[in-house]
């Protein structure tokens, strides 16, 4: 890697991470925490500007930005003061006056095309929004990519050349084929002059001085996908499916991100300029595959970011999740610390993989031979036999048959307990002895786009025309009646359901939008209903896709959602009194979500404990809380409720399971229970999901993991867990076991089980490493 010459800032933070070493193609800083990293970035920007306060600039948009706003903020507005002071000084910027950022020439990375500026989830808009008003830097100095202000064939805007939004881009090389076709190649040969021309007036203020960009599921930097030339240019580009998956959130469902192509500066425009300080900086575990390969490859197209390995002045900014996967990091994890037998179990469920043996064939010869189990004291002929006994006990303890328990089950959205433990949970309610409830803490209602909604609302009016709806003719219904018999709903959906007739499923479901519709519009009659749902359907065919909801339809998207949770659980007799929406409040829809707070949402949670007194809690439990955020703030909830409850009741007896599911996975060495799944459970968890989760079926919003449902990318994961404990235990261990059970398993679930004390000081640890400085 050669000789890295680090700044002021940089060294202050290399410090604190203690990396004395690095074994990466370029450097990288690691820091403990997601506002952290937000905060050595902000730092490090202002340490460039104050050298170069006409710089050529570029920054990100989107979430991962959140915090080197807000740290930018903090800086210029308390660079004077004590508070400002103290921390400028303890990082490396001492007796520097407040730079100005007015000087400075803003180069736009990214765009959607076409998008108007105007909409919320355009980056134009966003960069508007946060750097150029929000920094106050000068617009005329900003290059940026303006949908409206890119000039097409016959001076036509994009609505006319592309109606629906569409670009054909093989119209670069093939012939036209009919008037429109030629408008549109026209155009898009317009386009294509548009992006070298931006590429000029880059090149002409000599490249980009200061680079921020965060990295994509399959490596993209800016809008440069994998597989993109290290000499690449400003370019109309589409995209591949895992940024389309990520994109799908801003514009409002894969179907529409499927389609719509992007403008991105390339790869060259970054590197351009010899001095450019290009930073890469990404939170979380979920991007650690993709740290790993931009940093420890060789450069090639396949990883994009390895394009600035060459790039004295690059860095990448990681908090530690992101850099778990480094081979720098997994040898501090072994070096460092007392040796305990997780490290032992990890260890050696590594090395079955790494030589492609099984537990029992490991002999002696390949522990010392492996860098890392060579590391394992009093290493002997017994050091394989005491981690499959270990895991041994733990796959025993997700076997164990539960009684008169009280389980209260948490998801943060809708189907994350489904996809975290929904084999587990099956298990539970086979005993009649045992009561189990399933909260849900958010609404959801970002989940279900706008279309679901129209087709719904639509054929309910028809339905009402029809007079098939024949609950609002009863005399109370608009008064009293549309507050009863919801459990009925669910009824007659999985009747439905066990009759294959679809048309009644979809009656059943326009049967609860009709309630939810008079209890959220306060309806009082069925004109006034026809009128609402009119009403409701003008606003969503007029919202672009993508568009924030008004609060009402939100809280409709919602009661929908929760519908879909009640079915799921009614597939095994769970009543819908049991199943809670608990809606709290810092889940709004924005780009930056707020913290919860103690009253509007801690306290409807310790009101369920204190109501049902459960004495075993699930929860979604994801490392470093970024990526899905909401999982990390409900947790955070959920751990400030148990803590107030403790002071009420003695609680050394409730357990605290932690799951995760798609998102993140657990190293079993990382578990205390591994359960097992059978072919019957997979069965039942994707026909319940495909039945079920009707918002969610065609996958609008998909994992980057997988073109396909959650209940697929699941199952995979649970096959793949299986596998990794296969290799440790042999086949035969399954096959060949005098218990049904393990002989019908065909997957494997990973989770924690915790006391209290254990659980809040998890949750202290992980909201320690989270928690800011001064904001």
């Amino acid at each position: 890697m050669g000789t890295t010459q680090f700044t002021q800032v940089e060294k202050i933070f290399l410090q604190q991470a203690g990396i004395d070493r690095m074994s990466t193609q370029m450097p990288y800083i690691t820091v403990e925490n997601f506002p952290k990293l937000g905060m050595l970035a902000s730092l490090r920007f202002l340490e460039w500007v104050n050298e170069n306060p006409n710089g050529v600039i570029s920054l990100p948009t989107g979430k991962t930005s959140e915090y080197f706003i807000k740290y930018t903020h903090f800086f210029l507005e308390n660079w004077d003061n004590k508070k400002g002071q103290d921390l400028l000084n303890a990082h490396g910027l001492s007796g520097i006056k407040k730079p100005d950022l007015s000087g400075l020439q803003f180069v736009q990375t990214d765009e959607f095309y076409p998008i108007s500026p105007k909409q919320h989830n355009s980056f134009c808009n966003y960069v508007e929004k946060y750097f150029i008003e929000g920094f106050g830097l000068d617009k005329s100095k900003a290059l940026l990519i303006n949908s409206d202000e890119i000039v097409l064939a016959d001076g036509k805007s994009y609505n006319e050349v592309f109606p629906n939004l569409t670009i054909d881009l093989s119209l670069r090389f093939r012939e036209a084929k009919s008037p429109a076709e030629l408008l549109q190649q026209k155009s898009i040969l317009c386009i294509d002059d548009w992006c070298s021309a931006y590429e000029q007036k880059i090149r002409e203020k000599g490249g980009i001085g200061f680079w921020l960009g965060s990295i994509g599921p399959d490596g993209h930097v800016a809008f440069n996908t994998r597989g993109s030339d290290h000499f690449s240019t400003t370019r109309l580009t589409a995209t591949n499916f895992e940024t389309q998956a990520v994109a799908a959130g801003d514009l409002g469902g894969i179907e529409i991100s499927r389609n719509r192509l992007v403008i991105t500066i390339g790869l060259e425009t970054i590197t351009f300029n010899p001095d450019v300080v290009a930073i890469v900086f990404a939170a979380g575990e979920a991007k650690a595959d993709v740290i790993k390969d931009a940093l420890e490859n060789q450069p090639s197209n396949k990883y994009p970011a390895s394009c600035l390995h060459k790039m004295p002045n690059s860095r990448f900014y990681l908090t530690n999740g992101a850099a778990v996967k480094l081979e720098d990091s997994i040898e501090k994890y072994y070096q460092t610390g007392e040796w305990t037998h997780q490290k032992t179990e990890r260890a050696v469920i590594d090395l079955c993989p790494k030589i492609n043996k099984f537990g029992h064939r490991i002999t002696l010869e390949d522990l010392k031979a492996d860098k890392y189990c060579s590391m394992i004291p009093d290493l002997n002929e017994g050091t394989v036999q005491s981690v499959i006994d270990s895991i041994t006990a733990k796959f025993n303890k997700g076997m164990e048959r539960e009684s008169n328990q009280v389980f209260y089950h948490t998801g943060p959205h809708h189907d994350d307990i489904m996809l975290g433990i929904m084999p587990h949970t099956n298990r539970q309610l086979r005993d009649a002895s045992n009561e189990l409830h399933f909260s849900v803490l958010t609404s959801g209602f970002t989940a279900v786009i706008n279309q679901y909604v129209v087709d719904l609302l639509t054929e309910t009016l028809s339905l009402i025309s029809d007079r098939k709806i024949e609950m609002i003719y009863f005399p109370d219904f608009f008064e009293e009646g549309y507050k009863g018999k919801w459990d009925k709903d669910i009824y007659h959906y999985l009747d439905s359901v066990a009759a294959n007739n679809e048309a009644e499923k979809r009656r059943g479901v326009c049967h609860r939008l009709v309630r939810s519709i008079v209890q959220t519009w306060e309806v009082k009659n069925e004109q006034q209903l026809i009128s609402t749902i009119i009403e409701i359907l003008d606003t969503l065919k007029n919202s672009y896709d993508g568009s924030k909801n008004p609060p009402k339809i939100q809280r409709l998207k919602g009661m929908l959602r929760e519908m879909e949770e009640e079915l799921v659980w009614a597939h095994f007799g769970v009543p819908v009194k049991n199943v809670h929406h608990l809606r709290l409040g810092f889940y709004q829809g924005d780009i930056f979500t707020e913290q919860p707070d103690s009253n509007r949402d801690v306290l409807p949670i310790l009101e369920e404990f204190r109501k049902y007194k459960p004495t075993v809690i699930s929860l979604a439990m994801d490392p470093e809380g970024s990526g899905p955020d909401t999982h990390y703030k409900v947790l955070k909830a959920i751990a400030a409720a148990v803590k107030e409850w403790k002071k009420e009741e003695d609680l050394s007896k409730l357990r605290v399971i932690g799951y995760r599911n798609v998102w993140f996975r657990y190293h079993p060495s990382d578990t205390e229970v591994i359960a097992p799944v059978s072919l019957n459970a997979l069965s039942i968890l994707d026909s319940s999901f495909t039945e079920c989760y009707l918002s969610q079926v065609n996958a609008s919003f998909p994992s980057y993991q997988l073109d396909g449902k959650f209940s697929h990318l699941t199952q995979r994961v649970w096959v793949e867990q299986l596998k990794q404990i296969q290799l440790l235990l042999g086949k035969n261990f399954f096959y060949q076991h005098e218990k049904p059970l393990v002989r019908a398993t065909h997957g494997l679930i990973y989770f924690r089980e915790l006391s209290v004390d254990q659980f809040l000081q998890q949750a202290d640890d992980l909201e320690k490493s989270m928690e800011g400085v001064a904001i």
